[in-house]
């Protein structure tokens, strides 16, 4: 693709994320206002769960999503597994535990299409081929995301991230939304086994 081309497909790309958020925000506000509600009589406050992630080029950001585990009791550490409530574990096989990431996007900060961000701790991690992955805003769903989510290994899922920054195109990210709505109604993926989050990202040895 041509450098003023892609320099302009870019551009709409903010555009089109930040237009789409703005959107969606205000006609999904009432479902946003009745699940922080549920959220919050089911599991106290906050009911948001928020964690520092690395955005393009490292940037870190706060990210936003509706909490869907209990607090460890005094003294004591359960497992992902263990802390996931029903209501926890329904937010996350419908994908609705990601709409206040709509407010990410809303910042700059992320994309609705891009590699998922992740831990800064990860970022020194990489090797040459996976950095690529920083080059480009993170996203609230992404080619990784629809190719096996959480059910890949890392380092497959890195490949995924990289192959889409180098065919990146505004079709395949209509493309990624497309096929992401058909996911969140097959729920495949979602949860890595009886730890329902991804084990860390320890390295490529």
């Amino acid at each position: 693709m041509p450098e003023n081309n892609k320099t302009i497909q870019y551009l709409l790309k903010h555009l089109i994320d930040y237009i789409a958020a703005f959107g969606l925000t205000i006609i999904l506000s009432p479902l946003l206002l009745l699940l922080s509600g549920i959220v919050y009589f089911t599991l106290g406050g906050p009911v948001f769960f928020r964690q520092i992630r690395s955005g393009k080029n490292k940037q870190p950001f706060l990210l936003y999503k509706f909490r869907t585990m209990k607090n460890n009791p005094p003294g004591k550490e359960l497992s992902d597994f263990e802390r996931l409530t029903p209501l926890g574990s329904f937010l996350r096989k419908s994908s609705l535990d990601e709409l206040p990431q709509l407010i990410n996007v809303l910042k700059g900060e992320i994309s609705l299409v891009g590699p998922r961000p992740l831990l800064p701790e990860y970022d020194t991690l990489y090797n040459n081929q996976q950095k690529k992955r920083l080059l480009m805003r993170p996203g609230i769903t992404g080619w990784a995301q629809i190719n096996g989510r959480n059910s890949l290994p890392w380092r497959e899922k890195f490949n995924l991230d990289v192959w889409y920054i180098d065919h990146w195109s505004l079709l395949l990210d209509c493309k990624i939304l497309f096929l992401t709505l058909i996911k969140v109604f097959t729920t495949n993926g979602i949860n890595a086994g009886q730890n329902i989050t991804m084990d860390k990202f320890k390295g490529n040895e």
